[in-house]
């Protein structure tokens, strides 16, 4: 995968701006002997700002910019000036990125919508200037608040494409091939396995002007959950989708165990993926007669699951499949929004040589603060988000 330009996971340190310091400063003019204080607040440090941009669909460009540094704010000066605020960087993400801690692997966010804007880190307050301790008792304050200090974190951003419906199969089970059959994309097809390399995401057109979503990763073989073949790679990319369709080929020794392995290997990747809304689909059947079809409903097939034949070569059942992940899509327990689950990461949802990334960077650190701050200085920036 190291020339792919698709990136779903990439690791990154981040580090806010500290906060400038307030000025110590005592007004003086040829007839104004005894002015008072006028040392003016710090600007604040810049934050860290992620930022869905529907037009992304990897994390490629953050692979080479691993360290993100936001603006220092800078010190107060005299008459009441307040220093300047840092600058905010913003990291342009795809939507359906979530971020952890790369060090404990606690999930912290998500970036799902074009637009939306999470503060990933706040940059540090700015210092009060010696002009606001001033009182009736305490005229000549020599005294000033230092900035605050920058925060570091090192996170990991890991994409999840939003689809509707997500293939889950072996290798050449025939996904790639019902894709390009239902929609308009071109994914690579052969006749070897794993070919394909990376997800490939269709719009299935279905009955005038509605559509769905439909998520092609690769295939997936029996311990995939514990680092074999290249599902675990992207088992990341179910997590998203609403529906589970399982492709099992016509041919296959035992489907009713075929479909238990793929069952398994999702459900110890993550246990919350058995609840999403699932259908099959025994693919290859124009191989099969009526005979046999019948032959099969009432054997060898999984209970429990709504089970369609199909053939994506002579479009044999696909407009009955379209039918049922349409309805299964709709139904209001398999909806996106109340089925995106995110587990914390840990050794075997990473990446290994993403998690060897060595930060050759010193943390900012930490200063003493000499003053408290005054109760009325929270500024509504800082205060917590719902």
């Amino acid at each position: 995968m190291a020339n792919s330009n698709f990136i779903d996971y990439v690791k990154i340190v981040c580090r806010s701006g500290k906060g400038g310091a307030g000025s110590c400063h005592f007004h003086r003019a040829k007839y104004v002997p005894k002015g008072g204080p006028d040392g003016g607040n710090g600007g604040r440090g810049g934050h860290i700002i992620l930022r869905g941009n529907r037009n992304l669909w990897t994390l490629l460009h953050l692979k080479y910019q691993r360290h993100v540094f936001a603006g220092d704010g800078q010190a107060g000066s005299e008459g009441r000036s307040s220093g300047k605020d840092g600058e905010d960087k913003v990291i342009e993400v795809p939507c359906g990125t979530a971020v952890y801690d790369a060090d404990s692997g606690k999930f912290l966010c998500e970036v799902t919508d074009d637009g939306q804007e999470i503060k990933l880190l706040r940059g540090g307050r700015g210092g009060l200037g010696n002009w606001n301790f001033k009182s009736p008792t305490n005229r000549t304050p020599r005294y000033a608040q230092p900035g605050e200090p920058a925060i570091e974190r090192t996170v990991v951003l890991e994409l999840k494409l939003l689809a509707d419906v997500g293939l889950v199969g072996f290798p050449n089970a025939g996904k790639s091939t019902l894709l390009s059959s239902i929609s308009a994309a071109k994914p690579k097809i052969a006749d070897y396995p794993f070919t394909t390399l990376e997800p490939n995401l269709g719009i299935v057109s279905y009955r005038g002007d509605s559509s769905f979503v439909m998520a092609d990763i690769p295939g997936i073989i029996e311990g995939a959950s514990e680092g074999k073949g290249l599902g675990l790679r992207f088992l990341r990319h179910i997590e998203r989708n609403a529906v589970l369709l399982f492709m099992i080929p016509a041919d296959a020794d035992n489907i009713r165990k075929e479909y238990e392995i793929l069952l398994g290997e999702l459900e110890r990747f993550n246990p919350d993926l058995v609840d999403k809304g699932r259908v099959l689909a025994i693919t290859k059947c124009d191989m099969l007669d009526d005979e046999l079809i019948d032959e099969m409903r009432h054997g060898e097939l999984p209970d429990g699951v709504e089970t369609v034949f199909i053939s994506s070569v002579t479009g044999m059942g696909l407009t009955e499949l379209k039918d049922v992940l349409w309805r299964t899509i709709n139904d209001e327990d398999n909806r996106i929004p109340s089925r995106i689950t995110h587990r914390d990461l840990d050794v075997k949802h990473r990446v290994e040589e993403e998690d060897a990334f060595v930060i050759e960077n010193e943390p900012a650190e930490e200063e003493q603060w000499d003053v408290e701050w005054p109760e009325e200085y929270w500024e509504d920036d800082f205060k917590d988000e719902d």
